[in-house]
């Protein structure tokens, strides 16, 4: 096994590691030991106007007073120029006014754990009223029913046209009887043509169908592979045809006459 001779005694290889590892992180903890640290103070930092206004910045005393006013703007809304600031000790007490905005902050001597307190000189502000705070007191737009119906896109419309849009939507409130009237001259046996899509068949179902919702509805064997089953919906038969045939639709979308099946070749050009 390798070794480390230290006068007459024996270290070993992992031993001798450790101890060269050790030295490392000791040195490297005195370097960073000799960079300097950073300088910057944290300050509690509070508003005349916004009394729930309260957070904790850090500054650098190197910035000037105008510096600190903008940064501040940015954070509570007072406009740098209505802008006085006022330092507290940890103990509550004022130590100064920063009113020169020229100055550096460090001339103020400013330490971690005081306050820099906000007062905004501007009676018309946004911060003033309190209104930042209450919402209660800020003034809401009211508007009559008279303009809103006026107006091209509100709320009210939209609605009304998604409605129309989906009439499953508007089910809920239909009666038993709904469509009633527009199947008495449906009758099974009937061909038909079902819009949109111009798709013909033959009617092979009129009546209620419950699982679809209330009202009258009404089968169709399409010609052609149209549809989305043989007469079996949701469990309940209504009526039979070739798979991928049948369709249950709503009557104002049928109408029937002499529809003959399409020639499929009749469109092809010669």
């Amino acid at each position: 096994m390798q070794v480390f001779q230290k006068g007459k005694g024996r270290e070993t290889t992992a031993a001798a590691r450790l101890r060269r590892r050790s030295a490392y992180q000791s040195s490297a903890m005195a370097s960073r030991l000799q960079l300097p640290g950073d300088d910057s103070v944290l300050l509690r930092v509070t508003h005349s106007n916004i009394k729930s206004f309260s957070a904790d910045v850090r500054f650098s005393p190197e910035m000037s007073v105008e510096s600190i006013k903008d940064k501040l703007w940015k954070k509570c809304g007072t406009a740098v120029d209505s802008m006085l600031l006022e330092l507290y000790d940890a103990a509550g007490s004022k130590v100064v006014d920063l009113n020169d905005a020229t100055r550096s902050f460090g001339f103020y001597s400013p330490q971690d754990g005081y306050r820099l307190h906000i007062i905004d000189l501007d009676p018309s502000s946004v911060t003033s009223g309190g209104w930042l705070e209450d919402t209660s007191l800020v003034e809401k737009y009211k508007i009559s029913e008279e303009a809103y119906n006026k107006l091209d896109n509100n709320f009210r419309k939209f609605k009304e046209k998604i409605t129309a849009q989906n009439p499953v939507a508007k089910e809920g409130k239909l009666s038993e009887n709904y469509m009633e009237d527009l199947c008495a001259n449906i009758k099974v046996g009937d061909r038909c043509q079902v819009d949109p899509g111009e798709k013909r068949g033959v009617v092979k179902f009129v009546g209620r169908a419950e699982d679809l919702g209330p009202g009258f509805w009404v089968g169709i064997q399409y010609d052609e592979p149209l549809g989305k089953h043989d007469g079996l919906v949701k469990g309940n038969r209504y009526f039979h045809c070739p798979p991928q045939h049948g369709a249950l639709i709503r009557p104002d979308k049928v109408k029937v006459g002499d529809y003959p099946e399409k020639d499929p070749f009749d469109d092809e050009e010669i």
